[in-house]
């Protein structure tokens, strides 16, 4: 009957050090966890500024005024005169659903 309670008491004892191996282990996950979701944060955040940033450049880079001094400048293009303007009549088919 010893022998029977000495095993008992070896097993009890194995699964008390798995046991707390196991809870070392996972506060160690958990902790690894929450570092790299702080990280993420961080980087969101930086990206968050960024996209504001950009959109920002986008809004100023599109403005009437950029475009036009933009088309006047590089694309050397011009407002033709009112005798250089041709007005075309489209015919539209009548699968398209348009009415002339």
């Amino acid at each position: 009957m010893s022998g029977l309670r000495v095993m008992a008491i070896a097993c009890v004892w194995v699964i008390l050090f798995a046991s707390a191996l196991s809870a070392i282990w996972s506060k160690h996950q958990a902790r690894t966890l929450f570092v790299e979701l702080q990280r993420l944060q961080v980087e969101r955040d930086q990206l968050d500024i960024e996209w504001g940033q950009l959109k920002l450049e986008q809004s100023a880079w599109s403005t009437h005024g950029r475009v036009e001094q933009v088309a006047r400048a590089d694309l050397r293009m011009v407002i033709p005169q009112p005798q250089e303007v041709r007005l075309v009549q489209t015919v539209a088919s009548p699968s398209a659903g348009v009415r002339p």
